[in-house]
């Protein structure tokens, strides 16, 4: 099978909101690993820019330091490891004000307690009308449960495939359950 053997993913706009103001042009047939975003300093890189010739699955993940699921930074770490594994997280600040921190204080707290070496991007909006256009793409796949929609949570996971394909996770799915 050659890449044109396969219809790229289709993506819709979340809102008839949205539609209005255009961004149906920016996401539909985009592949997520192509939507750009800022790393922790303040320069534009990608998902697919962040793995390598190896990553087959890139997994994103909403984090915050201050979170009964911030345990699950150790799952995650483990989980970067595994060859053909990019994870990246995007820490958040809208739920509970669980990531309060500056992003020098999250790195410094993830690295001492659970050992984090994988990307951390700049803080953002995975949520609501200033949510980033990565999660606001990433947001219109269902869940195992056929939930379509805004992030309920810190640590919702999502898993993309080289060709745009995404599987949804809740925060209660562990990351050793994912790929």
């Amino acid at each position: 099978m050659n890449g044109f053997d396969r219809p790229p993913p289709i993506t819709l706009a979340s809102n008839r909101q949205e539609f209005k103001r255009g961004a149906h042009l920016r996401n539909i047939m985009t592949n997520p690993l192509d939507i750009e975003f800022l790393n922790m300093n303040g320069e534009a890189t990608t998902l697919r820019h962040l793995g390598d010739d190896t990553t087959s699955s890139w997994v994103v993940v909403n984090v915050a330091s201050a979170c009964g699921f911030t345990r699950q930074y150790a799952g995650l770490q483990t989980l970067s490891t595994q060859d053909g594994v990019t994870v990246v997280g995007f820490p958040c600040n809208q739920y509970g004000a669980q990531e309060p921190g500056t992003h020098e204080e999250i790195c410094s707290f993830t690295e001492s307690k659970f050992n984090v070496n994988f990307p951390l991007m700049a803080k953002i909006d995975v949520k609501g009308d200033e949510a980033a256009p990565l999660f606001q793409t990433l947001s219109t796949s269902s869940d195992s449960s056929g939930y379509t929609g805004d992030v309920r949570w810190n640590f919702a996971k999502f898993v993309i495939d080289a060709a745009g394909n995404v599987a949804r996770f809740t925060s209660r799915d562990e990351p050793e359950d994912l790929v």
